[in-house]
């Protein structure tokens, strides 16, 4: 390929290689609901387009391979820019008084749409300065050659630097990628353009090995890696490690106590063996979502009980062996999705904790009355299952929760609601379903914790028992209408409560109540994430 042709190719890469690393890097703050990735989609074919018709206009006048020297240049020097300053430019955007759906769109467009500006010039130029004869033939390869270049940006970046690599060196890739291609193009005969081209390589460089020390104002950072389904860091404070996903905390543990619950709700889990006949009757669990396996390892070590984990992420898995030491229990793991499991599993549970739900972004396919009618297939006739849903207990952000609750009214005898917060706030709300028409009061559950020896005590979560739960303005999901995005959207931006245990050795010791103020705040909680894919069916023993 000519020089002009290898750019077109390169600025392909570059672009869709930014578009899907865009979602990595607003997420955190963000999250990535269909709102986000519009917003994303939107803002890359905005900016190509816009230098599509500009470099379209000049290109008679000023396309040569200086100039393409000089766009792709600029471009690595603003992904440079990315890497030294990102964090502070996302951050910037969220004081903006936007409609929630709407709250990412100035970062995206801050942070990608100038680099994504510069690369749509690249096409009208080599265009003008290709060798092919009429202008028809010409602009038909060189936009046959950026699209080429499209798929292997996307495959390139979706299947083998985000898996592997840092956001800071996937940024390194590409404006690498630009920048060497641009000094293939100036030399041998551009030596004044080969100056710009070198300074920005050093920039690239000095960006990315500065501050990479291993510790963050979140504490000292063990373990991170970017995995097929999100940014995934370890991180000590303390005597609490903790598992970040996407920038937001997921699981705690104890380091001098492993199976301590660290985060109050995941005492709720407990909850059925209150309301099973006998607690010996729950033989099997199973756990949809593992993160740092909080509620298997308990379950593990409390009970004569066998415990299966559904993981779809194997680093997750691998984070929670090596780091959370989920490897010394009587643990099954399968790497799967969570659906995709019960679908294929011949096993009968007991027990299903629904753990795999995300603040921004729930799997809609594990919320449905279809899947709901799946787990109660999978259950025994006395089965249970618990959800953990995260919204409001009550007006416009309780929602998710209201229309979750509805939906599992739909499929079993009963269902209990446990807000795990007295506030209005966002929280984690504990929904237990059961498939026996019976319905048991509050004080028949007080009673039960104090007659029965189940490892833990459960007053303060019976204080929780909610009857009143309005159900009239949300839908029953299902698998051809499940609108989760929109009733998420309502909590965007909204405050986010979770309460801890104390630092004690036991469950039982006063609580703490750690506010966080905004979606994407270090102090928010996000459990069980990653959409349902085909998994590996992989047994991890």
């Amino acid at each position: 390929m000519s020089g002009p042709e290898v750019a077109v190719f390169v600025s392909g890469v570059s672009s869709m290689g930014l578009e899907i690393l865009a979602g990595r890097v607003v997420a955190p703050q963000f999250g990535s609901s269909i709102y986000t990735w519009g917003s994303i989609i939107a803002v890359f074919l905005a900016a190509l387009s816009l230098g599509y018709h500009l470099g379209g206009k000049r290109a008679g006048t000023r396309a040569t391979t200086d100039r393409l020297v000089r766009l792709l240049v600029g471009t690595a020097g603003y992904v440079a820019l990315l890497i030294f300053f990102g964090d502070q430019l996302l951050l910037s955007t969220t004081a903006l008084p936007l409609p929630s759906r709407f709250a990412s769109l100035p970062a995206v467009i801050l942070m990608f749409g100038p680099p994504t500006y510069l690369l749509g010039f690249i096409s009208p130029y080599a265009a003008q300065l290709s060798r092919k004869e009429g202008i028809g033939e010409a602009s038909g390869h060189v936009y046959a050659l950026g699209t080429i270049g499209s798929i292997v940006g996307a495959f390139g970046t979706t299947f083998f630097l985000i898996p592997y690599l840092s956001v800071t060196y996937i940024y390194l890739t590409l404006g690498g990628v630009a920048v060497l291609t641009a000094l293939y193009l100036a030399l041998p005969e551009d030596s004044v353009s080969v100056l710009p081209a070198i300074g920005v390589v050093f920039l690239l460089i000095a960006a990315t090995t500065t501050g990479a020390l291993g510790y963050t104002a979140r504490g000292e950072v063990v373990y991170e890696t970017q995995t097929a389904y999100q940014e995934l860091e370890v991180i000590d404070g303390g005597d609490t490690r903790t598992l970040y996903l996407d920038g937001q905390r997921h699981s705690a543990m104890d380091k001098s106590d492993p199976t301590r619950h660290v985060f109050e709700y995941t005492r709720y889990f407990h909850m059925p063996y209150l309301y099973a006949s006998t607690p010996d009757e729950i033989d099997r669990v199973l756990f949809i979502g593992g993160g740092g396996f909080s509620g298997p390892k308990r379950f593990a070590a409390e009970y004569d009980a066998t415990v299966d984990v559904a993981e779809i992420d194997p680093d997750v898995v691998r984070a929670a062996e090596e780091y959370f030491r989920a490897d010394e229990y009587d643990i099954n793991t399968y790497i799967q999705g969570g659906r995709q499991f019960l679908q294929e599993t011949d096993n009968t549970y007991d027990l299903v904790v629904l753990d795999a739900y995300k603040r921004d972004k729930v799997p809609f396919q594990l919320t449905t009355r279809e899947f709901m009618d799946l787990v109660t297939e999978r259950l025994s006739p006395d089965g249970m299952a618990v959800a953990n849903i995260i919204s409001s207990s009550s007006g416009p952000a309780s929602e998710f929760y209201r229309a979750e609750y509805k939906t599992m009214n739909a499929s079993f005898g009963q269902v209990y609601a446990f807000p795990t917060s007295d506030t209005g706030a966002i929280q984690n709300i504990e929904l237990v379903a059961t498939k026996s028409d019976t319905r048991l009061t509050q004080e028949q559950l007080r009673e039960r914790n104090q007659d029965r020896e189940i490892g833990i005590d459960l007053a303060d979560a019976i204080d929780g028992y909610t009857t009143d739960v309005p159900t009239e303005d949300v839908p029953v999901l299902r698998d051809d209408r499940a609108p989760v995005d929109r009733l998420l959207d309502s909590m965007v931006g909204q405050r986010y409560v979770i309460e801890e245990t104390g630092s004690g050795s036991g469950d039982d010791d006063t609580n703490t109540t750690e506010p966080a103020a905004a979606w994407g705040d270090p102090a928010l909680t996000v459990r069980d994430g990653g959409a349902v894919t085909r998994g590996q069916g992989l047994h991890i023993r």
